[in-house]
């Protein structure tokens, strides 16, 4: 299974729309779950509505939290929307037994082995999530819990039973035009999360929709446009200073 993992403040204000690319991300078979760490006031009320939106068209589940809550809650919607598409995939063979039938009309010892069945896929399902970081000005005051959530994260997926990787992403680039920077190729262990956000220059664009445009091209071809990884000589400006890919 895919997901992208978006933490973002809201307001984006360049390129494509985050919404409909997240619409394309569901339709490439990507679920989008977006974590809103945003302020208060018109500004956060906007971002709350774009945060909501996003999740929607993505086909995964948003929420608003504070810095504190933020690992716990990346957690929380990661396992929520395996646990939502197993059982989507389960209904589905399940109408093809049953015809017009539900899950509910089964004698009880048959409901319960289905339940057993979609927990325990849950667990051993391979999972991929693709964590896409904003990083923008207003996020820079909240890196240091980002960072701290990835840490926890990258516990819970290593808890699971089946194959679960993490790839690491941030928005804007350092150069004009650069919508992603890859951070991050996929990892299994903690090993490979160090030295997080020690080069990343905040900026004040936002550009979410291109950005998961960017992160649906990596899924598909491994890359984001050719984009090469240029490890520890300072040029790169990757997060994880000293992982070669």
């Amino acid at each position: 299974m895919k997901q992208i993992l978006l933490i973002t403040d809201g307001c984006s204000n360049v390129g494509a729309s985050p919404v409909m690319a997240a619409a394309h991300a569901l339709q490439e078979g990507i679920t989008v779950n977006v974590a809103g760490v945003i302020d208060y006031g018109t500004i956060g009320e906007l971002g709350s509505l774009e945060i909501a939106e996003i999740a929607k068209a993505g086909g995964g589940v948003s929420r608003i939290v504070g810095t504190r809550q933020l690992a716990q809650t990346m957690q929380m919607m990661t396992r929520k929307t395996v646990v939502q598409t197993i059982q989507q995939a389960v209904n589905k063979e399940l109408k093809t037994i049953l015809g017009d039938g539900s899950l509910e009309e089964l004698p009880p010892q048959q409901r319960s082995q289905v339940v057993q069945v979609v927990d325990e896929l849950t667990e051993t399902t391979p999972l991929q999530v693709a964590l896409l970081i904003d990083a923008s000005a207003s996020m820079k005051p909240k890196l240091a819990a980002v960072e701290d959530a990835i840490r926890d994260l990258m516990l819970s997926l290593q808890a699971r039973e089946g194959l679960s990787e993490l790839a690491v992403f941030h928005f804007p680039g350092r150069n004009s035009g650069e919508d992603a920077v890859m951070d991050s190729d996929w990892i299994q262990d903690l090993g490979g999360v160090r030295n997080l956000f020690q080069r990343i220059q905040m900026k004040g664009a936002t550009p979410t929709g291109p950005a998961i445009l960017k992160v649906i091209d990596f899924f598909r071809y491994g890359t984001l446009d050719g984009q090469t990884w240029r490890g520890n000589d300072g040029e790169g400006e990757g997060m994880l200073g000293d992982y070669v890919v």
